[in-house]
């Protein structure tokens, strides 16, 4: 086991690279509470060339949790729309209002108060804790459980239940040493820098590792087996149709209108993509039958289906029909006989806006048709 003085050798030769090697990101030039709690829930499952843009449009729309509290759900998925992973946008958004009713606005620096906000786990609040209050709180993410596993040539899985813990014992205990004491919020984010830009899953680029004297997996020639890979679980098959039903200003022209109408109905509250918009659609086997019978009796006639087309989700592998349908403008329906509570029509531009509040598969069926 290495000792406190090694372990300071180590810590100090990782936030010199710190310093000097960090990515400049705009979550980082402003590490207030709420910044740090947006771009942390947004980073979570999302690339961070992808969050960038959303950040900052973000915190340029909504730049305090009030500001945020006070903005409609619509608006805040809207503006989530294609980062995926929805549940994200909402739990933020409750946050804020929580933050609001219950701390007079302020952010709470405490784990307790933390842990009690909408969709806060172990890491976020870990995160927010020391990145914005400098608080000496531990926190784990795959980049940090990575590192510290190949570092101390760990023998079970950091992604399994027990391992897990055993990671989250590692990063705690390094808080006792006196430079990540000192400055949990560089520490924390030089861990995860390290394991995003130089002790990546693949290919670890040991060579320039600042602290590559220091790991043990180096050491036995490891780094490719530490952790080990794990198996993904078959995604989970998901048969759809959707109509794309376009409106057309004058169907016997024959000239393309240069930016057609959609029919969108929004999703309810309780299922997968909450209170997005989408072109009418419907699961299952039958799925394809069902949505021409739907479309007939709405006085609609389908064309012939396109695709499949395939979308795929952590746990979920969509094979989908698309069925265009062409309607006159002023003859567009209501969504009501597929169940959607609200209809609304976009344009084409609309609809494939940045906040335009549809999943990026809807957007994929509207870019298929229109």
């Amino acid at each position: 086991m290495a000792s406190i003085a090694e372990k300071s050798a180590q810590a100090t030769a990782l936030l010199a690279w710190f310093a000097q090697h960090q990515r400049q990101l705009p979550w980082r030039n402003r590490p207030s509470p709420y910044a740090v709690l947006v771009s942390e829930l947004m980073l979570q499952q999302t690339r961070v060339e992808t969050v960038i843009d959303y950040f900052t449009r973000w915190m340029a729309r909504w730049p305090t949790v009030d500001a945020l509290a006070q903005a409609s759900e619509s608006d805040v998925l809207a503006l989530w729309t294609g980062l995926g992973y929805y549940n994200r946008a909402r739990n933020l958004h409750a946050a804020a209002k929580a933050v609001i009713a219950q701390h007079d606005g302020v952010m709470p620096r405490d784990a307790e108060s933390l842990r009690q906000l909408p969709g806060l786990g172990p890491y976020t609040v870990g995160a927010v804790r020391s990145i914005a209050f400098g608080e000496p709180a531990a926190l784990v993410d795959g980049n940090v459980a990575r590192v510290l596993a190949r570092w101390t040539a760990f023998a079970g899985d950091p992604n399994a239940p027990r391992g897990r813990t055993q990671v989250w014992q590692l990063a705690e205990a390094w808080l006792d040493v006196p430079e990540p004491r000192a400055d949990p919020s560089s520490w924390n984010q030089a861990l995860m820098e390290l394991g995003a830009t130089v002790c990546t899953p693949r290919s670890p680029r040991c060579a320039t590792c600042p602290v590559a004297t220091h790991c043990q997996a180096n050491a036995l020639g490891l780094q490719a087996l530490i952790p080990p890979v794990r198996q993904k679980a078959a995604a989970q098959l998901v048969r759809a149709a959707y109509a794309v039903i376009v409106g057309e200003v004058d169907l016997q022209s024959g000239v393309a209108d240069a930016d057609p109408c959609v029919v969108l109905g929004r999703r309810p509250a309780d299922v997968r993509w909450a209170g997005l918009w989408e072109p009418p659609g419907v699961e299952g086997l039958d799925c394809l039958d069902v949505l021409n019978a739907r479309l007939r009796g709405m006085g609609l006639e389908p064309g012939s289906p396109l695709g499949p087309i395939v979308h795929i989700l952590t746990h979920r592998r969509y094979e989908v029909l698309i069925v265009p349908v062409r309607c006159p403008v002023d003859q567009l329906p209501s969504l009501a006989a597929f169940g959607y509570a609200e209809t609304r029509i976009q344009t084409r531009s609309q609809a494939l806006g940045k906040e335009s509040g549809l999943s990026r598969l809807a957007q994929k069926l509207v870019e298929t048709v229109v």
